[in-house]
C-alpha cells in the first residue's frame, strides 16, 4: 500500500485533515515544517513515505532545503491549499476530497 506523508506548517489543520481523508485509500501520516509544529518533520517520516504532499509551494521549497537529497528519492506534490482552514473544516474537506480521491482512489 502507498504511504503518503502530508506536510503543512504546524501539522495542526491542513495536513492532519488531508491524512484523515486519504486514509481510506493509502497509509497516511502528517508532519509540520515549523519549529513549533505539533508533529515535526524528521528523516524517519521522509524515509517512510512513498509520496510527500505539501499544502503550498513554499513548503516544497523548505522541504527540499531541509532534506537536499529528497528530490531524487521522493515524489513531492503541491496541493495548493492556503492556510485559512481549521481541522476537518467542511470547506477544507470539500476541497481536499476530490483531489485526494483522484490521486489515490484509482
Amino acid at each position: 500500500m502507498t504511504r503518503a506523508l502530508f506536510i503543512c506548517g504546524k501539522a495542526r489543520m491542513r495536513s492532519p485533515t488531508a491524512a484523515e481523508i486519504a486514509r481510506q485509500w493509502v497509509e497516511t501520516d502528517y508532519a509540520g515544517l515549523s519549529h513549533d509544529a505539533d508533529v515535526a518533520i524528521d528523516h524517519d517520516a521522509v524515509d517512510w513515505a512513498d509520496i510527500i504532499l505539501v499544502m503550498e509551494a513554499r513548503q516544497a521549497k523548505r522541504l527540499k532545503t531541509l532534506f537536499p537529497d529528497l528530490s531524487a528519492r521522493k515524489t513531492i506534490v503541491n496541493l495548493g491549499i492556503p492556510d485559512r482552514y481549521s481541522f476537518m473544516q467542511p470547506e477544507l474537506v470539500t476541497r481536499l476530497t476530490p483531489i485526494l480521491r483522484a490521486r489515490f482512489a484509482t
